[in-house]
């Protein structure tokens, strides 16, 4: 007797980012029983597909992926069309990418494709700080920053599936001329940005510990290092960063009244360097009972909420119920 794809007790997560791709195998109560993590193989437009595919096959314990998976999900670092097209900038070829179809095809098993963000939210609401939460957003903040907005229940898509851009906020009154083609907001805080302002102010010869390293290979996390050792000139960067960040919740709480606005994000790590400073300027900022009554928390399933979100897309996919959180 052919088994029911109800009956397999297993979906497959996929989180693609820009350099690297995770994967795992989840079951019903969104715990992770097996993962793998490989950089993204760029070689060709095609070659993130057939990687996603070869990590499903290494993940399926010697089975064929349809009988390992009820279904898969995966997230993306860009755009998901209506049409299941994907675009994603950071991936050669991805303008108009048939990721689903695709998988579909070589999987032989229902697949959804979400972004990033959105898998995010989903995720933080399945197993983490937005658990019965209906209005929600999480700000992811790495490499570039974007945000899964929850609101009523529903996620907020826009009318070009573009909602959640938070790059894109306007937090200063300055022309910042780094922000064309990335947003004001992420080049003046995402992970780069905290990198760039350190190595500009030590080209102009500003006093740091972080003057012994090679000032053109600093990264975010040294800057962070050097914060927690109370440098001055770290320690004043990530409070600029966190009182920009403030003023960009502050427009979210003020236009979303969210429950919840959850950090995520590689630069979530450092969250205890910005955090305080960023609360400070979304109270001066925000309407004062929404800004009066919402949580800001970092998250505490960060290196796994997009995986947890895209199981949880995968469970439905695959017209299995999922166990209460």
């Amino acid at each position: 007797m052919t088994k029911q794809r109800g009956e397999v007790s297993h979906v497959l997560a996929v989180d693609l980012g820009g350099t690297k791709c995770s994967s795992a195998v989840v079951n019903r109560e969104g715990k992770i029983v097996s993962r793998r993590t490989a950089p993204v193989d760029v070689s060709s437009s095609s070659a993130p597909v057939f990687q996603i595919v070869q990590l499903a096959k290494d993940l399926a314990g010697g089975k064929k992926p349809k009988d390992a998976y009820a279904a898969a999900a995966v997230a993306v670092p860009g755009l998901v069309r209506r049409n299941g097209t994907v675009w994603a900038p950071n991936l050669p070829g991805w303008e108009q990418m048939p990721l689903a179809r695709r998988l579909v095809r070589s999987l032989g098993i229902p697949v959804r494709i979400e972004s990033d963000r959105n898998a995010a939210v989903l995720g933080e609401c399945w197993l983490g700080a937005a658990r019965g939460k209906s209005d929600a957003i999480v700000l992811m903040i790495g490499t570039g920053i974007g945000a899964g907005i929850l609101s009523g229940g529903r996620l907020i898509r826009g009318a070009h599936e573009l909602s959640g851009c938070a790059g894109w906020l306007t937090v200063t009154r300055e022309d910042v001329q780094s922000a064309q083609g990335r947003g004001e907001l992420e080049s003046l805080v995402a992970g780069p940005a905290v990198a760039q302002a350190a190595q500009q102010r030590l080209r102009d010869e500003e006093a740091s510990s972080l003057a012994e390293l090679d000032v053109s290979k600093i990264t975010a996390h040294d800057v962070a290092a050097a914060a927690r050792q109370d440098d001055r000139l770290a320690v004043d960067i990530f409070n600029r960063a966190g009182r920009l960040l403030g003023f960009a919740v502050a427009n979210l709480v003020s236009l979303l009244d969210p429950e919840v606005i959850i950090l995520g994000g590689g630069m979530a790590a450092a969250a205890d360097l910005y955090l305080e400073s960023l609360k400070k300027a979304m109270l001066e900022r925000a309407q004062p009972l929404a800004a009066e009554n919402v949580k800001i928390v970092v998250s505490g399933i960060a290196d796994t909420v997009n995986l947890l979100g895209c199981a949880r897309l995968a469970w439905e996919s695959g017209g299995t119920n999922l166990k209460p959180a």
